[in-house]
């Protein structure tokens, strides 16, 4: 179990996602595993506000079928229909007390679930206090919609789900979680035995006279490198050609740039992997988008790739 206290700081640095993965900052977790076991089906339930809509959207990352406040005396038939689907393998669901009167049934409808497939049953709860602050902080009234004081419709709900709590397979406690606290929690149980967590970074080349690339999230202009462009034998060839690479490496700032920003993208990538982030995408701009920025997007993707991160290469104005 996780150290709560455990400081977000490090002295050094990790340089490869492998080292990304074993050094992440782990959840303050409070979570208690009894019988959990590899799972076809995940059935999200607890209180509300404990972030049960966190939960959903993680495992919507990991690649399940998801489906929210689905009708607990569907829950069979949905099962079997998933199972069925060529397309889908795992899926998840949320089950809570907007249910009504219906869900005093999901404890058998679960019992004998299991003994057809392989399901488990997660179910978040939090503090009187967390709670009350979270209901405050987003001015949603509770789904109970009771006259009652919030502090006591809180207390009613946590004694109707005490016997669901009891049949659960994983109680988290998020009272002291953020929302990428319990996202990595459910990547740690739940994907597979692999860092599912390591995002695809998408190194893309561009040309300016084309405009830069909507949805970058970093930009760096390659412009100040030497232009193949104007070489005679060069400029019918792209940033790809071996010609053309060893050219542009000929000059000390391409391989001093290549190295810092190499640098500073192995200092960038475990803190955006760290937030939840699935993709990046790095953008590298020239003049037309056919030889320095294509040449040093390749770069830095096999550069990236050898320290064990996910990467694509895309040169979007290479033919124009």
């Amino acid at each position: 179990m996780a150290n709560p206290n455990i400081s977000r700081k490090s002295k050094k640095l990790p340089r490869t996602a492998s080292e990304a993965a074993e050094r992440r900052p782990r959840s303050p977790q409070r979570a208690s595993v009894g019988r959990l076991r590899e799972a076809d089906l995940v059935i999200v339930t607890g209180m509300s506000g404990s972030g049960k809509g966190s939960v959903l959207k993680a495992f919507e990352d990991l690649g399940y079928y998801c489906v929210d406040n689905l009708p607990v005396d569907l829950i069979p038939k949905f099962a079997g229909l998933y199972r069925n689907s060529q397309g889908t393998s795992r899926a998840a669901l949320v089950v809570d007390v907007r249910e009504g009167a219906a869900l005093k049934r999901f404890p058998a409808i679960y019992r004998r679930l299991r003994q057809q497939i392989r399901a488990s049953l997660i179910f978040l709860l939090a503090s009187d206090d967390a709670l009350l602050r979270r209901f405050s902080e987003t001015r949603r009234p509770h789904p109970l919609g009771s006259n009652l004081p919030l502090r006591e419709t809180i207390a009613a709900e946590r004694k109707a789900l005490q016997v669901i709590r009891n049949a659960a397979d994983l109680v988290i406690d998020t009272s002291q979680f953020n929302v990428h606290d319990l996202r990595n929690l459910i990547f740690d149980h739940f994907s597979g035995g692999t860092d599912r967590r390591t995002m695809l970074i998408s190194c893309v080349s561009f040309g300016y006279r084309y405009g830069v690339p909507t949805d970058s999230d970093l930009v760096f202009d390659v412009r100040f490198l030497p232009n193949p462009n104007y070489i005679s034998k060069f400029h019918h060839l792209s940033g790809r050609h071996p010609a053309v690479v060893k050219y542009i490496r000929s000059f000390p700032q391409t391989e001093e740039f290549t190295k810092r920003i190499s640098d500073l993208l192995a200092y960038l990538i475990p803190h955006y992997i760290g937030e939840g982030k699935s993709y990046l995408t790095i953008g590298f701009g020239c003049t037309g988008g056919r030889h320095r920025s294509v040449m040093m997007a390749e770069t830095i993707a096999k550069t990236l790739s050898e320290r064990g991160f996910r990467t694509k290469v895309l040169h979007r104005d290479v033919g124009k």
